[in-house]
């Protein structure tokens, strides 16, 4: 659509162009270059979400861009504000997650003046997100704002940047040089021609497994997904943003498809001879690709060309959407009747695969159910998971190893209801994701599972989620520090580095009780569930303070111990 129309400054076509293309919610800090933009967003029907930190914002912006499918809008200052946003900017770029940035800048006519908060901002930025966009003309505010909102979430999503010089929001457009432009883009290549050789590498397999990833979620494909595993009879592992497209409790589901989480991940990995990739990467998780044996035949599909046989050799790269791949799959395998015979020939592969699961989860279970105090990090995960579980039910993880024993245990039964940093091993995301889930989904409840370091990055987002009416509960694992690296040194130097790797015991649920939440302090593992009860009882943002075992390795600090992070 195109039309001139008259305006008053480049703020409000900015503004117009958000509204006009269905923006929910920003996520943003004031200041002064965007104050501009905040004038013409008061009135409409776009809710600004402000928080303490910008870092905090971004996070909301990323958590919601996960959640949604669709772009998380950011609004930052210039100079701090817009360095304080680049973490999360870099933790969205990993995670494939749609986001955009927009950020204020010093006006034009300002530039190299040491004028207040003056930085080069596109230029820092340009390497962590798909495209950095600098608007320095008022007529084509609306054209950039669509223009952003279309590259983050068309293709492989991704975090795009936009910056709007302070003069030139201040500048009135020339009304006939204004284009307004909403360009809605369905965007789903698919590569259908390659369906019948996947099919064929299935018919010719004997345990073959599929691990459906990020790729998966964004593509929505899991009613086809869960369809096509109850055709054919083959186990399906998820990982990443992909948690819950298949519900955990589906029997053809095993879970995560992490080797390190009690069940059948790893067996699978060691005895499968095709793997089939669905929207998932080769990434440390898998150890490069190393993990799986030398001998399995891969089928690898991506939006995104680049990155079919990053790290392994593929022997079917695919770049395609998911959805309609596995859409034309179930359609050949009804059309050629053979899917009771695949049912029927990995029904044994099946059972192996159910028997592995309980056999994995022997040595998790002592732990899972660890009567000792200080309380087993695994215990409080497991009633965590125990009491979240309803379809809804929201669980962040933050933190190193929290993350871990938390992924190691989590049930999740529907897409987008468990959110985690991933890849980029960012602390400080849980508040803020919690918050985002919230703001999201009111009438769901939203856990939070963090470390007591992770907690300090931005709490003062607990202030955020009080003012803003968006009870959450909050619980931190309390080991007394930094728990991943201290074991990782034990383990890499013999000894922990005692400056920097432990704080010591804080009283984190007295701290959230003058902002107006509330604090449970738990030191016995059957209190937890107790706690858990009464903190979603009050309906008020709550903070469980648990003390955990300070002394109990993840296998998370093991790993980081084997990589050599330290030298000796």
């Amino acid at each position: 659509m195109e039309c001139q129309a008259e305006c008053k400054m480049g703020a409000q076509l900015a503004a117009e162009a958000l509204v006009d293309l269905g923006v929910e919610v920003i996520f943003t800090l004031s200041g002064g270059h965007i104050t501009p933009i905040y004038q013409f967003l008061e009135d409409t029907d776009i809710k600004l979400m402000d928080t303490r930190h910008e870092q905090a914002a971004v996070f909301m912006a990323e958590a919601y861009g996960r959640m949604t499918r669709k772009p998380g809008i950011a609004m930052v200052t210039a100079g701090p504000g817009f360095t304080n946003a680049l973490t999360p900017i870099a933790n969205a770029r990993l995670s494939n997650t749609p986001l955009v940035l927009i950020s204020g800048v010093v006006g034009i006519e300002s530039v190299d003046k040491l004028d207040l908060q003056d930085m080069r901002q596109a230029p820092v930025i340009e390497p962590m997100v798909k495209k950095a966009l600098v608007c320095h003309h008022p007529e084509r505010v609306y054209e950039y704002i669509d223009m952003a909102m279309r590259i983050a979430s068309t293709g492989r999503p991704g975090p795009v940047y936009l910056e709007l010089p302070v003069d030139m929001l201040n500048c009135k457009p020339e009304a006939a040089k204004v284009k307004r432009l909403a360009t809605q883009v369905e965007c789903r290549p698919a590569d259908l021609s390659k369906a019948p050789a996947i099919l064929e590498m299935i018919e010719q397999a004997n345990t073959p497994m599929i691990i459906a990833g990020s790729g998966a979620w964004y593509s929505d494909a899991g009613d086809e997904l869960q369809k096509f595993v109850e055709m054919t009879n083959i186990p399906i592992f998820t990982s990443t943003q992909g948690r819950g497209i298949v519900s955990d409790d589906h029997p053809l589901c095993f879970e995560g498809s992490l080797a390190i989480r009690p069940g059948a991940a790893m067996m699978a990995s060691f005895s499968t001879d095709l793997l089939i990739m669905l929207g998932s990467r080769f990434s440390l998780y898998y150890i490069f690709g190393d993990i799986f044996p030398p001998t399995c035949k891969i089928v690898q599909v991506d939006i995104e060309p680049q990155e079919l046989g990053h790290n392994k050799a593929v022997d079917l790269p695919v770049t395609s959407d998911i959805k309609p791949l596995i859409a034309e799959m179930i359609r050949l395998v009804e059309e050629k009747g053979n899917g009771a015979a695949m049912q029927e020939k990995y029904a044994g592969w099946v059972k192996t695969l159910e028997q592995a699961n309980i056999d994995g989860r022997v040595e998790a279970n002592a732990q899972w159910e660890s009567p000792e105090s200080p309380i087993h990090p695994m215990r409080l995960a497991r009633e965590v998971d125990n009491f979240m579980n309803l379809e809804s039910d929201i669980v962040c993880a933050d933190g190193g190893d929290t993350s871990v024993w938390m992924g190691m245990t989590r049930t999740v039964r529907k897409g987008g209801t468990y959110l985690d940093s991933g890849l980029y091993g960012c602390l400080g995301v849980g508040i803020p994701y919690a918050n985002a889930a919230k703001f999201h989904n009111p009438d769901s409840r939203v856990c939070l599972i963090t470390g007591d370091g992770s907690t300090g990055f931005n709490f003062m987002e607990f202030e955020t989620s009080i003012r803003k009416g968006l009870p959450i509960v909050v619980v931190i694992s309390n080991d007394l520090g930094w728990g991943m690296i201290r074991h990782s040194q034990e383990l890499r130097l013999g000894h922990a580095i005692e400056d920097g790797t432990w704080i010591g015991r804080v009283d984190y649920h007295k701290m959230i009780e003058p902002l107006g939440g509330v604090g449970f302090l738990v030191e016995k593992p059957e209190d937890i569930r107790p706690a858990l009860e009464e903190a979603f009882k009050t309906g008020k943002t709550c903070c469980i303070n648990v003390m955990t075992d300070p002394t109990t390795i993840s296998p998370g600090s093991t790993a980081l111990a084997n990589l050599g992070a330290y030298s000796v």
